[in-house]
């Protein structure tokens, strides 16, 4: 067993798995200890290296292309303390940073793991049901359901809408982007009706506009790490057809009970709002079709 113990986390490598627990001190950031202990297993690993500093150094993983749902959900946009493949480390134990490297390092010679891109995920995300509550609503995922419950200060056409229900088997894909403090973020859920929508986040009822507290609104990365760990792995994608790849383990649709009653109602509180003056000619037009996309 090769064990590094730091106040930023703990690696633990049995010669089989890196399991990468974070740290409980202040210093650590919310998404790390939201997202809890990872277990990556070797075949999973590309590298391993430990960068000495000054004052600190760090011990730096590197996942297989295709091995991690959360990289891949991510893009490689997760704020570097929060990137949960880095481990800081004291300088007085840099020689404990570089025997725990050294012996993963002889791991993957010894066991010949290759390097090239997995064609299946190799670890699970984060477990269902999760929920997050972002400045712009409540985003929820049951494992086979996303649900988003707008909160009073979303947009009013997005209010207008109503929560926002989306099966599994009607997604494509997931956009995520961190709000950074300076910069609004955004999570968008892309269906193949609305792949080639351009409306801008804060007014699209199927993504939720992260502009507050940086902090808590990096964690709707674990909402879009869940899903994407249940739709199809991207080698199974050919070129830009999405509709054509969806492997059979993935859940069906929900069945759904009959919300004619539902969309009625909301239809007939549009038209209110219209004839209010609340809602624009072109707001209307657009909640309008987003209502009946969602039925």
């Amino acid at each position: 067993m090769a064990e590094i113990i730091q106040r930023d986390g703990t690696w633990a490598f049995d010669g089989t798995t890196v399991r990468i627990t974070p740290g409980l001190h202040r210093s650590v950031p919310l998404f790390r200890q939201t997202y809890g202990e990872i277990a990556v297993p070797l075949e999973a690993v590309s590298s391993v290296v430990y960068e000495p500093e000054r004052k600190r150094g760090r011990l730096r993983m590197r996942l297989r292309e295709g091995a991690d749902p959360l990289l891949h959900a991510t893009g490689g946009r997760l704020p570097d303390p929060a990137d949960p493949y880095r481990l800081l480390v004291d300088i007085d134990r840099a020689g404990v940073a570089e025997y725990v490297a050294e012996e993963i390092r002889r791991a993957l010679l010894l066991d010949q793991v290759p390097k090239d891109p997995t064609k299946t995920y190799l670890l699970a995300g984060p477990p269902v049901p999760v929920s997050v509550r972002s400045s712009d609503g409540t985003v929820s995922f049951d494992g086979l359901q996303v649900r988003i419950d707008w909160s009073d200060t979303s947009d009013r056409v997005k209010r207008a809408t109503g929560p926002r229900i989306i099966a599994v088997g009607d997604l494509v894909g997931i956009e995520w982007l961190p709000n950074s403090g300076y910069e609004d973020g955004f999570l968008r859920f892309v269906t193949r009706e609305t792949a080639f929508s351009k409306l801008p986040p804060e007014k699209d009822p199927y993504a939720l506009d992260l502009w507050g507290s940086a902090r808590r609104d990096l964690l709707t990365a674990l909402v879009a790490t869940a899903v994407t760990a249940r739709l199809p792995h991207p080698s199974t994608r050919t070129g830009d057809d999405h509709a054509q790849d969806r492997p059979a383990r993935l859940p069906a649709a929900v069945p759904r009970a009959d919300h004619h009653d539902v969309l009625l109602r909301r239809l007939r509180e549009l038209g209110e709002l219209h004839r209010d003056g609340v809602l624009t000619d072109e707001e209307f037009t657009m909640t309008k079709a987003a209502v009946l996309r969602g039925f």
